[in-house]
């Protein structure tokens, strides 16, 4: 369930003042590092196996995480549990998201959750009243990753392993540089503790990591195109981050669960994710280009 923060009586709008707790404390840091840590070296290897192992395999990994990312979405706009029936059908249009696209293609896929989405919305407002478009804004925020990531697996396991290195490279590297260096921050309305030093150290990072992914893979002729993709892919991925912040400050919100220790739930683990990974299937198609 997402961590909920109470709004601190002097803030306005949707600008939510996270309020203090016990979590900041050196030792909670300390602790929540090492769940990141320990989380990360579990999940990780999991995730590079499925990518690696088969195309279905790797579309069930992205069916279930595409589940769990909508069902956050839906606790954290409508402020409360959501009601069975907007769960199971979300759940459903992701399952129908992902089936299409690993049967038919990317086009199939987008074609179902566009009239997945539009139903919905329509469902939702006549049922639950007026919550506007924000409840059904989930499918095509966590849908739209579902299908690019599928498309990309379809011209083999390179690309996405290629991906998901320049991502997690981004996430590191800001950390790390943000963390060491400090400094000016990036954007202290929406997310205090992000500075323009993680942002830099972060695409730094990603282009390297992404060098050496290009290396391990022996695709170097593609290394002039890579490199300075993974810096932009890593500008993507924060900007993403960012924005998925502004949302979650919107709502007063700290985390969309709790579901994964030290990172919080399936949203805060792959926000990055769901804006590079539509814009790096969008690049690749729009160029021809291919790591096969």
């Amino acid at each position: 369930m997402p961590t909920w923060r109470p709004p601190s009586p002097s803030s306005g709008g949707g600008n939510v003042a996270m309020a203090p707790s016990v979590a900041n404390s050196p030792g909670a840091k300390r602790s929540n590092l090492t769940l990141r840590i320990l989380s990360s070296l579990v999940l990780g290897p999991l995730i590079l196996a499925a990518v690696y192992v088969g195309q279905w395999e790797f579309a069930v990994i992205v069916g279930l995480l595409g589940v769990l990312g909508v069902d956050e979405w839906l606790r954290l706009v409508l402020r409360r549990p959501p009601p069975g029936w907007a769960r199971v059908s979300a759940a459903i249009a992701v399952v129908a998201v992902t089936i299409a696209t690993g049967c038919a293609g990317a086009v199939a896929g987008l074609l179902v959750l566009a009239a997945a989405t539009v139903l919905f919305d329509i469902a939702v407002n006549l049922r639950l009243g007026t919550p506007g478009r924000m409840p059904a804004l989930g499918l095509p925020y966590l849908g739209l990753t579902v299908v690019a990531l599928l498309h990309l697996r379809q011209d083999g396991w390179q690309p996405v392993i290629w991906l998901l290195v320049a991502v997690w490279g981004t996430d590191i590297g800001g950390y790390i540089f943000g963390r060491w260096i400090g400094g000016p921050r990036l954007a202290p309305r929406l997310s205090p503790k992000k500075t323009w030093a993680g942002l830099i150290g972060g695409a730094g990072l990603a282009a390297v990591a992404g060098a050496v992914a290009i290396a391990v893979l022996h695709r170097a002729g593609s290394a002039l195109v890579a490199v300075p993709g993974a810096a932009l892919l890593a500008l993507v991925a924060q900007a993403g981050d960012l924005a998925e912040s502004a949302v979650k400050r919107h709502y007063g919100v700290k985390d969309s669960g709790d579901l994964i220790p030290g990172h919080g739930g399936v949203l805060d683990r792959i926000d990055g994710l769901l804006a590079a990974a539509p814009v790096f299937a969008l690049f690749t198609a729009l160029l021809d280009a291919s790591f096969t």
